[in-house]
């Protein structure tokens, strides 16, 4: 595709089972609570939707376990096949630790990361000392820092701090304060990044990565990806990958065969407006027809149906000529 700028989201997934699979285990479940699971941590494309890599876990892991190494192989694919190419990376609280913002800051790879309050009281401070906030979009405001914990050996990296004024009436009991910054009139969150581009579109491009849970869902939903067939780990792995695989050249045919529909922008959607392998399953695989052979030429014969035939024929080479209906 010739881009000069590629962005890869770093997320994982949970793949629950009630078998006694080889590796599953009980982990962070928020709908199905003890349930075991595998955690696969994913590497995805943001303008194609494609996943690049896959590394498979026990679903009783946190989200950083072997992620700093898995981030440095996925980094090194792309700049050894795209040497010229500008590498940018978004990622949840999961991941905000002194290794990966080291790691990334070596690879050269511009990044944005949230910053979880609960786990860093210190940082927690510098919003309740806070006391002039900048307009940023709306209803929200920002401030900004050059920060260096306390507890971490590198230099100073940006931080970006913003509110959003909010009226949500809270039902669950409050714990004085311990955690997190409690505040009936603003939600806060906070991004280290060291992209010198304006706060705004510094927070916009962050907030961009929500697109990669469409990307799971659909795995889910259409491939079924959160199927575990086999009680073997090389099994559940190998149909997994096959799964992956078969969305993105799913993702692949459509791109070959399909113009793009849009441009670069802040948020970093995927360049094409892609339809859902359960769509495509629909229209032209799950239509009645017959296998003939004419003459000894194998043919399948459908019903004369112009919208059927034209959706099918995006995707045969031109130089192929269908036999008349």
């Amino acid at each position: 595709e010739q881009r000069s700028r590629i962005t890869l989201d770093f997320d994982g997934s949970v793949l629950g089972t009630y078998r006694h699979a080889e590796g599953v285990a009980s982990g962070y479940n928020s709908k199905k609570k003890g349930q075991r699971s595998y955690y696969p941590l994913n590497c995805t494309v943001a303008q194609t939707g494609q996943v690049l890599a896959v590394l498979h876990r026990s679903g009783n892991v946190h989200d950083s376990n072997g992620a700093e190494q898995f981030i440095r192989q996925c980094v090194q694919i792309v700049k050894n096949t795209c040497p010229q190419v500008v590498i940018e990376t978004r990622m949840d609280g999961a991941f905000f630790s002194e290794a990966i913002i080291r790691a990334l800051d070596e690879l050269d790879v511009q990044y944005t990361i949230s910053i979880p309050f609960e786990r860093y009281l210190s940082i927690k401070c510098y919003i309740e000392e806070r006391r002039r906030w900048r307009s940023m979009r709306g209803n929200d405001s920002f401030f900004e820092k050059q920060i260096s914990l306390k507890s971490w050996s590198i230099p100073r990296h940006r931080f970006i701090f913003v509110r959003q004024h909010c009226n949500v009436q809270r039902k669950e009991p409050l714990q004085l304060d311990l955690f997190q910054p409690h505040d009936f009139n603003y939600q806060y969150k906070a991004v280290v990044t060291n992209k010198t581009t304006s706060a705004a579109n510094t927070v916009e491009y962050h907030e961009g990565r929500g697109t990669q849970e469409g990307i799971f869902a659909e795995l889910k939903s259409q491939m079924a990806l959160g199927y575990v067939p086999s009680n073997s780990w090389n099994a559940n792995k190998l149909y997994l990958l096959c799964n992956v695989f078969a969305h993105n050249l799913t993702r692949e045919l459509q791109m070959q065969h399909k113009e793009r529909d849009r441009t670069t922008t802040t948020k970093r959607p995927a360049l094409w407006k892609f339809t859902q392998i359960g769509t495509l399953r629909k229209r032209i695989i799950q239509r009645a027809g017959r296998l003939l052979r004419p003459q000894g030429i194998l043919t399948l014969s459908m019903a004369a149906n112009d919208a059927v035939r034209d959706e099918i024929m995006q995707y045969i080479p031109s130089s192929y000529q269908p036999a008349a209906s």
